[in-house]
């Protein structure tokens, strides 16, 4: 079983700045891709950005590429969202998301989070 805990979202104005953390625990696989994933009201859950924990190669949606950035601290077992240049359609809950390997399909994903909410003022 695999617990996955997100934090640091929150508020913020149009073209500011949000990093999301998620800490993981438990067994997991031997090389798990890593997710954020996102669901805005009245939407689909879509994929945002993924990370292979071993290689850290890493993969985006083209709605974020260039703006967001996924990375891990091993030592931590933790994953970031870095989100820059934000903007009112990027107002989600976004989850974090651990699989086998990559998957940008949410019905194929393993593990989920509970979820941390962005919210970008115009």
């Amino acid at each position: 079983q695999v617990q996955l805990a997100e934090s640091g979202g929150g508020l913020v104005q149009a073209g500011g700045s949000l990093r999301l953390s998620c800490a993981f625990s438990g067994r997991t696989f031997s090389n798990p891709g890593m997710h954020w994933f996102r669901q805005a009201i009245g939407k689909e859950r879509e994929f945002v950005a993924a990370l292979t924990w071993v290689g850290g190669r890493t993969y985006y949606a083209d709605s974020v590429k260039g703006r967001f950035t996924i990375s891990r601290d091993n030592a931590k077992n933790t994953l970031y969202l870095q989100m820059n240049s934000l903007k009112p359609e990027d107002t989600a809950v976004y989850y974090c998301a651990a699989n086998r390997g990559i998957e940008s399909r949410k019905d194929n994903i393993a593990y989920w989070g509970q979820g941390t909410q962005v919210t970008v003022s115009s």
